[in-house]
């Protein structure tokens, strides 16, 4: 029997006839795991906004922030060019290499279980900015700072003292 040219080809998996013998990924030029070749490193603003936003998500979670920052807040988000919400208020980050640290403020609507929204904006939290960053998160602090009443007016618009 005579041998075809298809058949002195050597076919790496993947490679039918016909196509280019393909290297794999590791005898690239620099060789190695793409991972170890660099340093990524993540700010704790970026953290704060990640916590922020997966607080919030949190059913019974009425706001962020002591009622200081927030009245400050709602009146930096009048001015013009004052920015935008900022996501990350009442949350703050201590961002290691590998671990991660929270302490978060948070305000509840009246009539939830303090304890289970707690735990649930914990869960929350710890599943998102993991997810993430990759960060290990070793304590998320919850402060509950007030709650608020079914009738009380939001303390984001700050009343005006004119009648």
């Amino acid at each position: 029997m005579s041998e075809t040219p298809q058949q002195n080809q050597s076919e790496t998996p993947g490679n039918g006839p016909g196509q280019e013998s393909r290297r794999p990924d590791t005898a690239k030029r620099g060789g190695g795991n793409p991972a170890s070749r660099g340093r990524t490193t993540i700010a704790d603003g970026v953290v704060e906004k990640i916590a922020g936003l997966a607080a919030r998500d949190v059913v019974g979670v009425h706001a962020m922030g002591s009622g200081i920052s927030r009245t400050f807040g709602a009146v930096r988000d009048r001015v013009p060019g004052g920015g935008t919400k900022s996501v990350s208020r009442g949350v703050k980050a201590e961002v290691g290499e590998v671990q991660t640290a929270l302490d978060l403020e948070i305000v509840v609507d009246y009539g939830v279980s303090i304890a289970e929204v707690a735990r649930d904006v914990r869960e929350n939290v710890i599943s998102a900015v993991e997810r993430m960053t990759g960060l290990e998160v070793v304590e998320v602090n919850i402060a509950v700072s007030d709650v608020k009443l079914p009738d009380e007016e939001d303390d984001e618009e700050p009343e005006s003292r004119l009648q």
